[in-house]
């Protein structure tokens, strides 16, 4: 656990000064809780080792878009990274500056598009040439001109999960980079639009600096070329997608050395940067605490049953993704070898598989470690399962930022 804000104390699992424990008797469980510290301490890191060139930090609103957590880092001075209308409606609720939101993602809708121009953003990260015709008309039909980057596919293999890698040219993101100045001289014609940014990002979950380096060379070098042929490129945008450890003993990526190699590789050539983190910002200032329901024990398995699941935290089942899980209180006891699992009325409802585990019985509190990103966020009412609450720890206090749903607000709407 060493970087996080979570350790034992007395043998019980805190999170910063407060106790997990504590936390889970009066807001029950399954329930999210995250680090405000830990949070700011994350997106600080950034700013920092970035200090003395021109950059922007905008935090990728998806990996967690808790109204709290978003003003959190908008008082803290982030930037927004968004991927459709309802992050930049939740980001202005937050009291987020829409002058510093970067609107990415392959399918804007035209109200999307129009709500982001009347909303003032700073511009759009476009991934076809007919998304920038489109928001050249509707800019010219609200008499706005629109800033736009164009996102660049840098043919550059992320070496991350399929499902999150999005660099390739298989994949269904950005403008081939072999086809992409022409698209710029085309998109510098139109009377709407400011062409100022080159963007790319190759995916989620990089541990390797190298990719990211490779296709940091490939923009640079591409915004060069452009600006020699007469497009005024102001801005390089670089994307997120820093990894984790999501094992206690995977090493820990060091941001600062990383970022130095790609500032090193811009600085003096008048470009300013931007950076769109998220995971490397909230995952490891979150854990869901859940109860132990059920121990069952068959003939090949043993199994413990846990009062969250994969309608809570679904990266287990989706990306065959690793959480640690902790017993709240450390215990004295031995281990024992379990697939720990959820209600759900699926076989692919489980937290972890074959893991060994300090034994448990029901009644006993864990916490599933490094769940602050893709968590609540992509929680969903499976099996009509009310989504849990989120919890914010601000020192020795905390608080309640969403609501534990109740029956009724399943059926809200319908």
């Amino acid at each position: 656990m060493d970087g996080t804000p979570f350790r034992y104390w007395d043998h019980q699992l805190f999170c910063d000064d407060a106790d997990l424990t504590d936390i889970a008797g009066a807001a029950g469980t399954p329930a999210y809780v995250y680090s405000r510290q830990g949070i700011v301490k994350r997106f600080e890191a950034y700013d920092l080792a970035l200090a003395g060139i021109e950059h922007r930090v905008c935090y990728a609103v998806k990996a967690n878009s808790n109204l709290s957590i978003l003003r959190v880092l908008a008082e803290a001075g982030a930037g927004f990274d968004i991927v459709s209308g309802g992050e930049l409606f939740r980001v202005i609720r937050a009291g987020g500056d829409p002058a510093r939101v970067v609107f990415a993602g392959v399918g804007k809708t035209r109200d999307e598009i129009e709500y982001a121009l009347e909303s003032g953003i700073h511009g759009f990260n476009c991934e076809s040439e007919a998304e920038i015709a489109l928001i050249d008309a509707l800019a010219g039909r609200l008499g706005k001109k629109a800033s736009i980057s164009v996102r660049v596919n840098p043919d550059v293999d992320a070496a991350t999960h399929p499902y999150i890698s999005t660099g390739l040219r298989d994949h269904k993101f950005g403008i081939d980079i072999e086809q992409v100045e022409g698209v710029y001289q085309r998109a510098a014609t139109l009377p709407n639009l400011k062409v100022e940014g080159v963007a790319c990002h190759i995916g989620s979950q990089l541990l390797d600096p190298a990719p990211l380096q490779e296709a940091s060379g490939k923009l640079l070098a591409l915004a060069l070329r452009l600006r020699t042929g007469g497009v005024p490129i102001r801005y390089l945008d670089l994307g997120g997608g820093w990894g984790v450890p999501y094992r206690f003993d995977d090493p820990r990526a060091d941001l600062a050395s990383h970022l130095g190699a790609i500032r090193a590789m811009v600085e003096g050539q008048g470009f300013t940067l931007f950076f769109e983190p998220g995971r490397s910002i909230v995952a490891e200032c979150g854990v869901l605490l859940s109860r132990v329901l059920y121990r069952k024990t068959t003939p090949r398995k043993e199994f413990i049953v846990l009062d969250a699941a994969m309608n809570d935290l679904i990266r287990p089942a989706l990306y065959d993704a690793h959480h640690e899980i902790l017993p709240l209180r450390q215990p004295a006891r031995g281990t024992i070898r379990a697939d720990i699992v959820g209600p759900v009325c699926e076989t692919g409802d489980f937290l972890a598989l074959d893991r060994e585990i300090p034994e448990l019985f029901p009644g006993d509190l864990v916490a599933v470690m490094t769940a602050g990103a893709y968590g609540s966020v992509m929680a969903s009412n499976y099996n009509s399962r009310p989504r849990p609450a989120e919890i914010l720890v601000e020192g020795k206090t905390w608080r309640t930022v969403r609501a534990r749903e109740t029956f009724t607000d399943l059926v809200r709407g319908e």
